[in-house]
């Protein structure tokens, strides 16, 4: 059950990564790539205070590394979904994570397609739908949160799928995502030209603030839930997400969409997907440990 707190707290502090990246004014490639790089350094700082980095051998690191340059996607397509549509767009898109983790762990990690779980991602899907409705004129950035929602569904299977400690997990994937995000800048920089590359001293606040709260500490919490809880439950969990950031968006940003039937009835199927994906999950449990 303590896992599950964990989880919900996460998903309650993903909801304000939306709201970063509309109050931060640079654009979605340079957000990335401070969110990173401040993320890494104050790991780094961390670890120095007390003296004992994370140690993995290289093929292992490489790994790590290369589920981090995944994240760092999934930021970079993320922040494009918010900038060019806005917060509501970014985090709805977001929750089709689970629809694409229902895909795609079966052909990663080798395990039986579950038809029940397929049916439970649809009906968060079908709520998602009814809570926003999707505007043409956003097609853009919701091609960028769709291609979002499924880079993530990836990185969270491979987190699942490799096995180590939480510290070396963040440390290394927080490294991978920085480099990677260096490397991609300057072509970024050449087809997305801005006038500075520097944060103002309130866009430089709201880094520190989303690097150190809402990257770090989440991340920590979604490592961990990942080693006794499945992917799909993290994913279908994170459909409560639009909940939060368009409540979130609609306080902080004055994105307030008028909350007609439509949206509390997609609340209701989203919640009554996690709700009885949980319920079932644990009602497994009990099971297994009866027959232990």
């Amino acid at each position: 059950m303590n896992n599950y707190i964990k989880l919900h707290i996460s998903v309650l502090l993903a909801g304000f990564t939306g709201i970063f990246g509309k109050l931060i004014q640079l654009n979605e490639g340079l957000l990335v790539f401070y969110r990173l790089w401040f993320a890494f350094i104050i790991l780094c700082v961390l670890f120095c205070l007390i003296k004992k980095f994370p140690k993995e051998n290289f093929k292992d690191a490489l790994k790590l590394m290369g589920v981090g340059a995944l994240l760092g996607l999934h930021f970079l397509l993320f922040y494009g979904s918010i900038k060019y549509a806005n917060v509501s767009v970014g985090v709805v898109c977001y929750s089709l994570v689970g629809f694409f983790t229902v895909i795609f762990e079966p052909l990663i990690e080798k395990v039986k397609f579950s038809v029940i779980d397929l049916g439970y991602s649809l009906i968060a899907v079908l709520g998602i739908g009814l809570i926003f409705n999707f505007d043409t004129g956003n097609r853009f950035g919701i091609i960028l949160g769709v291609l979002s929602a499924a880079v993530f569904a990836l990185y969270t299977i491979y987190n699942k799928v490799i096995d180590k400690s939480s510290k070396s997990m963040l440390f290394y994937e927080m490294g991978g995502g920085a480099l990677f995000i260096t490397l991609v800048m300057p072509f970024y920089l050449y087809f997305n030209p801005v006038s500075t590359v520097l944060p103002s001293y309130s866009d430089l606040g709201y880094l520190i603030v989303l690097a150190f709260f809402c990257t770090i500490g989440l991340y920590i919490l979604h490592i961990q839930v990942l080693k006794t809880i499945s992917p799909f439950t993290v994913s279908l969990c994170g459909n409560l997400e639009p909940i939060y950031g368009i409540g979130i968006a609609a306080v902080f940003l004055g994105e307030a969409k008028e909350l007609n039937l439509s949206f509390y009835v997609g609340m209701v199927l989203i919640l009554s997907s996690v709700f009885l994906q949980t319920l079932m999950k644990s009602r497994q449990i009990t099971v297994s440990e009866e027959h232990v």
